[in-house]
């Protein structure tokens, strides 16, 4: 532990006439920075692009999917956490997806996808939301015709006093 702590020592080197706390402070400054700026890049998680994926390091791994609504693998992917890539292929009709992911994410990407085709059909087998609009018109439209054929006009009205 003491050989890991002796070992990080930095040695800062400033050449001038005269020290004062302005230039032990603009070169305290200007180390910070190049310590910054040699630091590794930036990790980016969940969607990404293909190269900032093949940045992690990790061997890469794809799946060949046909979906059209593939934007809605988004939200599953966050919920377990899985940092992908996607490419389209516009080449084939309809277009086909690949979805470009680390090898050791394999495990966490298996439910994720059981998941999303669960969704998905779920969605396939609702109705659409025209098809109830239309059903919930034709239902008010035979209430409104059942009660004018229920309802009886009447014209006179007894205003009796009763005792």
């Amino acid at each position: 532990m003491q050989e890991e702590v002796t070992g990080k020592t930095v040695a800062l080197i400033i050449s001038g006439t005269k020290l004062s706390e302005q230039v032990f402070e603009k070169a305290v400054k200007k180390f910070l920075e190049e310590i910054q700026k040699s630091k590794q890049p930036k990790i980016y998680r969940g969607k990404q692009t293909l190269h900032q994926l093949k940045q992690h390091g990790a061997s890469l791994t794809n799946i060949e999917i046909t979906e059209q609504n593939i934007k809605a693998f988004s939200s599953v992917a966050k919920k377990y956490d899985i940092d992908y890539a996607l490419k389209k292929d516009p080449n084939t009709q309809p277009p086909h997806y690949y979805v470009f992911f680390k090898a050791r994410d394999k495990d966490q990407l298996e439910p994720a996808f059981r998941e999303f085709v669960a969704m998905t059909l779920n969605r396939e087998k609702r109705p659409s939301i025209r098809d109830r609009l239309d059903q919930a018109k034709e239902q008010a439209a035979q209430k409104a015709e059942h009660r004018t054929i229920d309802r009886e006009k009447v014209k006179v009205k007894d205003r009796s006093v009763q005792r």
